[in-house]
């Protein structure tokens, strides 16, 4: 994920006179909140690189897209906007809005997570003004927490985490006419995801998964990308880094075992690779759990 400054809608937001940034966080893993003040303004998002869900918690009643302005917005509606998607709005009166940013790669790991599909046959449907009681919820539980405190931080990532996949089961649909080129079978994809799974606590190097698929190691690594969207390395973090939060969710097992098993060479190799992608430590989240 970018920098905040380097995130399109973010910045287009921050560049309005109007508009006041309340506060934001990058919460780790390709995510990213903010919470806006907005008042008389117009925005237009280009084409942003990543996905935006926005939540509208006070006031909207006078916004509206240019091309669409019989349609207003209200408190507790959603808009979902794509990556590469391109809107017009007009804010009149006053709203209080929070924003999550994700980026196409966190996506790309949650779609093959959650749904077993190749990313780049699913497509992020674009809303408007949407009616969604739990994200909603979500949101507004979201904003309650502070971004500032490791611990809730990491609570707030977490949450973050059931949003996207609540976008995915509920507002993604596969793209239109689309003949995919290139990347893995089906079938082998599939049986990477559940060697990688079984095996997350040994060794993995790419030469051993290129190995199971019968490629030279630049072709699967090639092919791998197309396929999950990330490269082969990100992916087995990816999924080395869920075990481990399910691990310190469901179990007491010490902090160096929970290393081990998820394939961390020690507790302190767990630690900042942990820290690293989510801003806090194994232990600050379990207490944050707990607490």
């Amino acid at each position: 994920m970018p920098q905040l400054e380097d995130i399109q809608v973010f910045q287009a937001m921050s560049s309005s006179p109007n508009a006041r940034l309340e506060r934001c966080a990058e919460l780790g893993d390709g995510l990213a909140g903010a919470l806006w003040h907005n008042h008389h303004d117009a925005r237009d998002y280009e084409a942003p690189s990543h996905h935006t869900l926005s939540c509208y918690l006070a006031g909207g009643t006078g916004t509206f897209r240019r091309e669409r302005p019989q349609r207003k917005g209200a408190p507790d509606k959603l808009c979902v906007l794509p990556a590469g998607h391109q809107s017009a709005w007009v804010i009149n009166g006053d709203i209080h809005l929070a924003h999550l940013y994700v980026s196409p790669e966190r996506f790309a790991l949650s779609a093959v997570g959650l749904l077993d599909r190749e990313p780049r046959e699913l497509q992020l449907r674009e809303y408007t003004f949407l009616d969604d009681p739990q994200q909603t919820a979500r949101f507004r539980q979201l904003i309650r927490l502070n971004w500032d405190e490791p611990g809730e931080r990491l609570l707030t990532s977490s949450l973050a985490h059931e949003m996207i996949d609540h976008a995915l089961l509920t507002q993604v649909g596969l793209r239109e006419g689309l003949r995919l080129k290139g990347g893995l079978a089906p079938v082998m994809r599939r049986r990477l995801i559940e060697y990688i799974d079984a095996h997350l606590a040994e060794p993995l190097t790419l030469g051993h998964l290129a190995s199971l698929c019968a490629l030279s190691e630049y072709h699967f690594a090639r092919m791998f990308r197309e396929s999950f969207g990330v490269p082969p390395h990100r992916y087995l973090l990816a999924r080395r880094l869920e075990r481990a939060r399910q691990l310190l969710r469901t179990t007491a097992l010490p902090l160096g075992e929970i290393a081990l098993a998820c394939g961390f060479t020690d507790a302190s190799h767990f630690s900042n690779r942990f820290r690293a992608a989510l801003g806090g430590t194994p232990g600050q989240y379990r207490a944050a759990l707990r607490g």
